[in-house]
């Protein structure tokens, strides 16, 4: 059990600001590795962390093994649709299962909100949440956090606006938890049928009805997709409308009173929600987002392992062999 952390991480609400604020510091040293010619290190050799995903995924997958395999852990993917899971075995089976085979993490996606929870509650390895349903995605919500505070040089302050299909985003619950508990004030901005009706319970005090206004507002935009595989028919009235009316574009950039920094989580629907010459723009992170992606599922597996934050410098020295 992490020092730091607990057992597992499952979201970004139950986090304190110092430990949302330690993730972050101890992510900083292992962006270097990545730049190595070697990019490796030894600090969870013998490990063995299985990638369980319920929902298709390029980034996070992708971020997650890279992050394990830069660690030196031996990582094992599960491919639900050729697994037993297939065939109707239950979660908790699947997880048992693995654990048998003396495994010591588990990352997990998942269509069900609470999954993650419901199953760290019922094995002894660690649990990290890469996103389940509609309730969080916490190391999104951290590399978002870490590029936010690179480029700004600092969060508390800071003005950040969520823009778009909020209602079906757990990337936007963890950015608002995230955000808030580290001094960023935060808005959102969308039409009222893609936005939870009881925003304003989660700290949300400003709604935008147009992204003019919230042009205008913030600092920073967090531009979301459309999930249109979430949504029944009705929520929009057209893609070609909603980028009419909220569509992220340059020529409503080049009105705003100050540069912006501009966010997105991917993938990008280019033309809807954002426009390409914004998404390739000079105010874009989103390759930032990427690289930091890697680095902050690095520190979280790190410091789940028992890691020392303090100690995160001094790991990123070793070698691999």
């Amino acid at each position: 059990m992490s020092p730091v952390l607990g057992k597992d991480l499952l979201d970004l609400e139950s986090l304190s600001a110092e430990q949302l604020r330690l993730i972050l510091d101890t992510a900083e040293p292992f962006k270097a590795i990545s730049e190595r010619a070697i990019k490796k290190v030894p600090v969870l050799r013998g490990k063995t962390i299985v990638n369980l995903f319920y929902e298709n995924s390029t980034r996070t997958r992708t971020s997650f093994e890279f992050a394990e395999k830069r660690l030196s852990a031996d990582t094992v993917n599960i491919a639900v649709a050729a697994s037993s899971i297939a065939k109707g075995e239950t979660l908790v089976d699947t997880a048992r299962n693995l654990e048998a085979m003396r495994i010591d993490m588990v990352v997990i996606r998942h269509p069900a909100s609470g999954a993650p929870r419901f199953l760290a509650q019922r094995i002894e390895s660690n649990v990290v949440n890469a996103g389940d349903g509609t309730h969080e995605h916490p190391t999104q919500g951290l590399l978002d956090l870490l590029t936010l505070r690179d480029k700004c040089g600092r969060l508390e302050g800071l003005k950040v606006c969520i823009v778009g299909d909020v209602m079906h985003s757990r990337v936007a619950r963890s950015n608002i938890w995230g955000l808030r508990k580290l001094g960023a004030e935060v808005a959102v901005c969308g039409p009222r049928s893609l936005l939870p009706a009881a925003i304003e319970s989660l700290g949300v005090h400003h709604v935008f009805a147009r992204v003019e206004q919230a042009i205008e507002w913030a600092d920073a935009l967090n531009v979301l997709r459309l999930q249109l595989e979430r949504m029944q028919a009705g929520y929009i009235p057209s893609l070609r409308e909603y980028n009419r009316v909220f569509g992220v574009s340059r020529a409503r950039l080049e009105r705003a009173p100050k540069d912006l920094v501009i966010l997105h989580p991917g993938p990008i629907n280019r033309g809807v929600e954002i426009d390409s010459d914004v998404a390739d723009g000079p105010h874009s992170v989103i390759l930032d987002q990427v690289t930091n992606g890697v680095a902050v599922r690095m520190a979280v597996l790190y410091l789940l392992a028992g890691g020392r934050p303090e100690l995160a410098t001094a790991a990123q020295g070793g070698d691999s062999r």
